[in-house]
């Protein structure tokens, strides 16, 4: 691809290196007088950068600050990133992404992305063509209308895609210009969108089932002739379309849904960390979630076919993880069922009370992904407290303001027992003579594992063998001294490595069964490092 030269080269985020380019290619290139005469490497441009960012005083401010220079310097927008994946994967993605979504066209500043609205149905390949890069490997796609915990945002939906390829590339190492991030928009029901002059979605409510189920046959028939082979992952779509849509599509092209198969690799992940803390085998195991949707019913899906391969009977498994609803405790008698809760509807009376539920069934642990804040009050820690020596405790919903309880309130209402992770942030906690450090069960320990393993390999499908391999590729790296501080998960400050690790594991599986387009190195690791993105200036004379 020909160079752009002058402001066209300083408009380009992806070849832009603004006060990094050489006196070489400022004469080359037209740059003469375009740019002060001083000349920067990229640490020196980190360090302004982080300097910049230290002057902001709010994680929005941070965040609009990060996507401007996404959009100017993609390079040095990675640099940063990667310098503290701990401090700034909470800005560019959960907890901050919520509230970025919230006030999406109020923030608006650049278009990043693909847009597809039902209005332009019958000329998605045409719209698909418009993107710019030509080699596509993997696409993050939502229609907006379960976004975090915080419902139906329409196309202010979009940052969630653009969050989330971020992540891609500054955990898992796939190269930016093979991401794309796309916006389904079908129209949202929420009012006070509809009313909002800035809101730069379409005004009108969402379509039928049976028309989404139209348009996004059409999106996929575009995306295979365009960009064959590209992964596609489904993000934050309401439930009942998430299941409708993965079981559409999972055996046809290389796709997965995050919210269902992601985030149920890494509350696997999780359990699989705690149970080093426990000591106790996964076969021994019973679980209660919180939370009947296609969230905790993919997690208890996996949580099933993991316990199925540690040896615990078909006869037996099922009844080994329940779930329970705003109704009470989801049993078989229950009139009003979605089919895909179903095999894990209990043959048990109903039970209306959480608490009664654990003092009734004794879970060894309780999953919380209802996006019910506070929904395990002390009452809850209280009883999982009684029945467990080390009660398991995993308040996974996001955004915070969403978590059914905090670590400090898992530790002090357990005595200090608790073998807690939440899906956001919380800083360490000190009960008695210990201080803990929380877990996040992040899918971002997950997802862009699974993206950089599909990327190396060329992978024709995503399986459930997958996640189940990424799962344990995460537990296994928690050390002996994350154990010691309660750490189930490997600390964010090492994502990448972790990230890299996992992708290996996936594409072990890849490999083994058939599903690559590559020939198998002899050296997985080594084959997925040498892919793996680093960001730095490249020369451009």
């Amino acid at each position: 691809m020909t160079t752009p030269r002058g402001t066209d080269l300083l408009h380009d985020p992806r070849r832009n290196k603004s006060t990094a380019f050489s006196d070489q290619e400022r004469e080359a290139l037209g740059l003469l007088g375009l740019l002060p005469e001083g000349i920067d490497d990229l640490d020196t441009q980190l360090r302004r950068a982080l300097a910049q960012l230290d002057g902001k005083t709010t994680d929005l401010e941070r965040y609009i600050y990060l996507s401007q220079l996404q959009d100017t310097d993609e390079t040095l927008f990675y640099r940063v990133l990667m310098s503290d994946p701990a401090r700034f994967m909470p800005i560019v993605y959960t907890p901050t992404v919520g509230e970025a979504c919230q006030k999406f066209g109020h923030l608006f500043r650049r278009p990043r992305g693909l847009y597809l609205s039902i209005k332009r149905k019958g000329r998605l390949r045409e719209i698909v063509r418009n993107w710019p890069e030509r080699d596509v490997r993997c696409m993050v796609v939502t229609s907006g209308e379960r976004i975090l915990g915080l419902g139906d945002l329409g196309a202010n939906g979009m940052g969630i895609p653009i969050g989330k390829l971020a992540l891609y590339t500054a955990a898992g190492g796939v190269p930016p210009q093979y991401t794309l991030p796309v916006l389904i928009d079908a129209g949202t029901n929420n009012e006070t969108l509809l009313s909002d002059p800035l809101y730069l979605g379409l005004k009108q409510t969402r379509i039928s089932d049976d028309e989404l189920d139209a348009f996004v046959d059409e999106f996929v028939a575009a995306v295979e002739a365009e960009f064959p082979g590209a992964l596609i992952q489904f993000e934050d779509w309401a439930g009942n379309d998430a299941i409708r849509l993965l079981e559409r599509y999972r055996e046809r092209v290389c796709c997965f849904n995050d919210d269902v198969q992601g985030t149920a690799a890494v509350a696997l992940a999780g359990i699989l960390g705690a149970l080093r803390i426990t000591g106790t085998p996964l076969a021994l195991q019973r679980f209660l979630f919180l939370g009947a949707g296609s969230a905790a019913v993919g997690t208890a899906d996996l949580l099933v076919k993991a316990m199925r391969d540690e040896g615990v009977p078909e006869t037996e498994v099922r009844s080994r993880v329940a779930l329970f609803d705003r109704k009470g405790l989801v049993t078989a008698d229950r009139e009003a069922l979605h089919d895909y809760q179903r095999p894990f509807a209990q043959r048990h009376a109903a039970i209306a009370d959480f608490v009664a539920a654990i003092e009734e069934l004794r879970p060894t642990g309780i999953i919380g992904l209802s996006t019910v804040g506070g929904a395990f009050d002390q009452h809850v820690i209280e009883a999982m407290a009684r029945v467990n020596e080390r009660p398991m405790i995993f308040a996974y919903s996001n955004p915070t303001s969403r978590s059914e309880c905090t670590a400090e309130q898992a530790y002090t209402w357990s005595a200090g027992r608790a073998v807690f992770a939440g899906g956001s942030p919380f800083p360490p906690v000190r009960f008695g003579d210990r201080t803990f450090v929380p877990g996040q069960g992040n899918n971002v320990y997950v997802f862009p594992a699974i993206g950089m393993a599909v990327y190396a390999t060329g992978a024709r499908r995503v399986t459930d063998e997958m996640f189940i391999a990424a799962a344990s590729g995460v537990a296994e790296q928690v050390t002996p001294s994350d154990i010691a501080v309660g750490l189930v998960y490997p600390p964010v400050s090492a994502i990448l490595e972790t990230e890299l690790r996992v992708a290996a594991r996936v594409a072990e599986v890849i490999f083994e069964r058939g599903l690559a387009r590559v020939e198998r190195p002899t050296d997985i690791h080594a084959f997925i490092r040498e892919k793996a993105y680093v960001p730095r200036y490249r020369s451009l004379v």
